[in-house]
């Protein structure tokens, strides 16, 4: 039976009302008054925790990705000439292979405390930088959306991305050039790789690639970041709830993934650029591009990528999952504190 023209208007009006709150429950959260500072606070510690859990998990998978991707075309030859020799050659290949990133050193002894190589000075810069980055995007993000039309939603999360990135790459970038410089095995130690650098090269070496970093960094942050809270909206839109940790992980690692193959080039340049050191290989971003594709050809703009992709993936869901459930455990202590007597604590 067919319902009333009048009773099918209402229906889809209802309809289009609730799908609206939920957007606007996922955007803005709410329309509160914007308090600024408990959500950089809030952020700052939602974003630091995540990105010391995250980074201390796949730390080893990291550096893998970077001394596949600081070899230079030298070492591949050997490579090529291995896999040319076809399988009789697949122990040596092998060999060379776990040579090349560090597990096996002479006499072949397997070494993995050097996947590890640089993490505790690492982690002095990721914790303030990942807290710096979610406590300026947090802010940035619900201001923007409380400003733009609910269409424009995937700009605000681009922008403040991008914002978010450019407020942490003070930190970000001397605790990139560090780690990457002893993950090649050029230091020893984090305060040694500081001190060294500055010596040689001048403050500025702690800032070498900051160009390419950007160039790498800003678009990812954006696209990561907007690619997960579009997902994550979609799926509540569907859902008509929130998704649960499991998921969460889930739609953290789509966004991470996907972001992670299309930045690899950026990321390879930002590498090659980090990890030269004062010989200065190449004189700037389009240099080593040029050098890079001269010299090894385009695939090696695609060097590391199956880690990368890997290890971005798994990051996604490891740092969206911890830094949600924080966001959630700080708000919950937060409406306890403010109406004690509304809660029952166990």
């Amino acid at each position: 039976m067919a319902l009333p023209a009048d009773t099918a208007k209402l229906k889809m009006c209802i309809s289009q009302d609730e799908s609206n709150k939920i957007v606007k429950t996922v955007n803005a959260h709410g329309d509160g008054p914007f308090d600024f500072l408990r959500i950089l606070f809030e952020g700052a510690i939602a974003g630091g925790a995540a990105g010391v859990v995250v980074e201390t998990a796949l730390y080893p998978i990291d550096t893998i990705k970077t001394r596949l991707q600081a070899a230079t075309c030298n070492s591949f030859d050997e490579l090529k000439q291995l896999v040319g020799a076809g399988g009789k050659k697949l122990f040596p290949l092998l060999s060379w292979y776990l040579h090349r990133i560090g597990l096996i050193r002479g006499g072949g002894k397997i070494i993995l405390k050097g996947l590890y190589s640089g993490l505790a000075g690492n982690l002095a810069g990721v914790l303030p930088a990942s807290a710096i980055f979610v406590g300026v995007y947090e802010p940035t993000k619900q201001k923007l959306l409380k400003s733009f039309p609910e269409n424009l939603s995937a700009l605000a999360h681009l922008t403040a991305g991008a914002v978010g990135g450019a407020a942490s790459s003070i930190v970000r970038v001397p605790t990139e050039v560090v780690k990457q410089r002893m993950q090649t095995g050029q230091f020893a130690s984090a305060p040694d790789a500081v001190r060294l650098i500055v010596a040689k090269e001048g403050f500025k070496g702690l800032y070498a690639g900051y160009g390419s970093f950007l160039l790498r960094d800003l678009p990812f942050d954006a696209i990561q970041f907007c690619l997960y809270e579009q997902l994550r909206m979609g799926y509540k839109l569907a859902a008509r709830r929130d998704p649960n940790d499991p998921e969460t992980a889930i739609i953290g690692a789509f966004a991470g993934a996907i972001t992670g193959a299309i930045t690899t080039p950026l990321d390879v340049i930002k590498t090659r650029l980090m990890v030269q050191g004062s010989g200065n290989q190449y004189k700037g971003i389009f240099d080593c591009v040029r050098t890079i594709v001269r010299e090894e050809g385009p695939p090696a703009l695609l060097k590391g990528i199956g880690p990368r992709v890997l290890w971005i993936g798994i990051g996604g869901s490891i740092f969206f999952g911890v830094l949600e459930r924080t966001k959630q455990i700080l708000a919950q202590r937060r409406s306890v504190a403010e109406n004690p007597n509304s809660f029952k604590l166990d």
